[in-house]
């Protein structure tokens, strides 16, 4: 599998952007950028987070984890399904059923079409 640097390189390549465009998104100088791609230093997580968000892919994707760019939608919905934010909410539905877990896709739908918007 591919590792950081390849991977940075390559999504950014792909998204038509510079080193300078990068480094701006990230509030970082040019030549520090460079040297994720280098291979020199390697991304704090607070950075390879905002990068698999700006590039639309996962984390693991981008650590060179994983293959697969995106999670697929059972994933994407398990994964949101089990944020520990929505445990509370989650825990105080009546004894699960069918339509309790389509309720929670809906609001996954909503959350899904607003951050798109947003982004």
């Amino acid at each position: 599998m591919a590792d950081v640097s390849e991977r940075l390189k390559k999504l950014r390549k792909e998204n038509k952007m510079s080193q300078r465009d990068v480094a701006k998104f990230l509030g970082i100088s040019e030549s520090g950028y460079g040297y994720y791609e280098q291979g020199r230093n390697e991304p704090s997580i607070d950075m390879i987070k905002r990068l698999a968000d700006r590039y639309d892919v996962t984390a693991d994707y981008l650590l060179g984890r994983s293959d697969t760019p995106q999670l697929s939608e059972e994933e994407e919905f398990k994964s949101f399904a089990n944020n520990p934010e929505l445990e509370r909410f989650y825990r105080e539905l009546p004894q699960s059923d069918e339509e309790d877990l389509e309720k929670l896709r809906a609001m996954w739908e909503i959350i899904k079409k607003k951050d798109k918007k947003n982004n």
